[in-house]
């Protein structure tokens, strides 16, 4: 899996950082996301999908290629 995020539409909700801090993190002047790892291991790959499903904005992309 590989995330990527794309800051321009990030809301800053929060709830990719409040789901997996492992694969995301905000900056702290804005909330907006900052991406940690974008080929997170496979026992973060559902809830990494979690996170994309339920971001607001929809600022999170993810592809299943390798």
């Amino acid at each position: 899996m590989r995330v990527a995020v794309d800051q321009d539409k990030c809301c800053g909700a929060g709830s990719c950082v409040l789901l997996t801090a492992e694969v995301f993190d905000q900056r702290e002047d804005d909330g907006i996301v900052v991406l940690l790892d974008e080929r997170p291991p496979e026992r973060l790959h559902g809830v990494v999908r979690e996170a994309a499903d339920v971001c607001p904005a929809g600022a999170i992309r993810l592809s299943e290629t390798s």
